[in-house]
């Protein structure tokens, strides 16, 4: 990975900017198309998962699509051009500490927790097992 520039003939000058915003939309444009084909390819990855496994177990058509999104994330490494950010440029967190999966494994504990006190998820759940199995048991 490359370093910061530290003097300022290391900084980049104004084509290396035009450079860098023009390479920039491009990897925009890459990302958002790998976006949209990701956003159908992983419920047919999905559903081959859940139709494919056996015994209550899912198959791997899923997780195969998201290590093959993980790799071209990093591929793609859309800020990429930050290394030739000044080295006193502040980098603000605008996010909190906490990520999108954080957020959802709380959404998903108040469901199991209702689901667990026998509330309407917990029949949902059993209906879509059910229609899961029968699925499978087709197959």
């Amino acid at each position: 990975m490359n370093e910061l520039p530290e003097t300022k003939a290391d900084l980049p000058d104004r084509w290396a900017l035009i450079r860098d915003v023009a390479v920039f939309q491009v990897k925009l444009l890459v990302d958002g198309l790998r976006d949209l084909a990701l956003v159908p390819l992983s419920l047919v990855a999905g559903i081959m998962s859940l139709v494919s496994g056996e015994d209550r177990v899912p198959g791997t058509q899923f997780y195969r699509l998201l290590g093959a999104g993980k790799q071209s994330e990093r591929w793609i490494n859309l800020f990429g051009a930050l290394t030739n950010a000044p080295p006193d440029l502040e980098q603000p967190l605008p996010f909190p500490d906490t990520d999108m999966d954080e957020i959802v494994g709380k959404i998903e504990a108040f469901v199991v927790d209702e689901q667990k006190r026998g509330g309407m998820t917990a029949q949902a759940r059993e209906r879509f097992d059910q229609a899961l199995d029968a699925i499978q048991k087709r197959r």
